[in-house]
């Protein structure tokens, strides 16, 4: 199915997160927070200035992104599990490859 979101709005992907503890200790499904982090699916037109011109969003498909706990609301599109949230609710976009820059900091 295709689907394109409204206006100031974006569909997410949730990024899965690690299953086991920094101590190694795997942790079930059901005490697993759901992640903040995901990837842009789909993203709306734009939102209308005062002035009636169209105003595009910062972020395109693909995009890695950091959004609240609270965040958006959770649909199922195709057995997909997926968030369409305002694009103000996302709070950083990741640049680069961010999971390569963590791992060389920690080393």
């Amino acid at each position: 199915m295709k689907f394109r979101p409204l206006h100031d709005r974006v569909v997410v992907k949730r990024l899965e997160s690690d299953a086991r503890s920094a101590g190694g200790i795997i942790i079930p499904d059901t005490a697993q927070e759901k992640p903040s982090e995901g990837e842009i699916v789909a993203v709306g037109a734009g939102l209308r200035g005062e002035d009636g011109k169209l105003i595009p969003l910062e972020v395109k498909p693909g995009d890695r992104v950091f959004f609240g706990k609270w965040s958006g609301s959770e649909v199922k599109l195709d057995g997909e599990d997926l968030l369409i949230m305002k694009e103000s609710d996302i709070m950083c976009v990741f640049e680069g490859n961010a999971k390569k820059s963590a791992k060389k900091k920690a080393a």
